[in-house]
């Protein structure tokens, strides 16, 4: 997996992407959304910027070994705790998260997981 700085608007977009992909069917729902809200603005991207970090999200996924397609989300603890530390500002954190609240339930479904993001002590 790539590393962006910290509190990025790219590690930010990162945990945007993961959310796209986490169930494993990206939709037109969810790309509609991304920009009837424009995430890209909201996180300080352009729009090819965002799209690009999720292209290269998805380029990590398929080149990484670490893969865990189970549950509802395509990588292991440790990576997840990896990109999750990327965002510690908690302002950031909020702003990230109530994007991904938003894009997780905009098809109507939303997959259960048993991984907790931002959980740990």
């Amino acid at each position: 997996m790539r590393k962006y700085a910290q509190n990025s608007p790219q590690a930010a977009a990162r945990i945007v992407a993961l959310t796209l992909v986490a169930d494993g069917d990206v939709g037109k729902a969810e790309f509609a959304l991304l920009d009837e809200i424009a995430v890209h603005q909201q996180l300080g991207l352009e729009r090819d910027a965002l799209h690009d970090v999720v292209d290269a999200f998805c380029e990590d996924l398929l080149s990484s070994k670490q893969l865990a397609w189970a549950d509802a989300c395509p990588v292991d603890d440790y990576t997840l705790a990896e990109l999750m530390e990327e965002i510690d500002d908690p302002v950031l954190r909020r702003k990230v998260l109530d994007l991904c609240v938003k894009l997780a339930a905009v098809d109507g479904h939303v997959a259960l997981g048993s991984r907790s993001c931002w959980c740990r002590p």
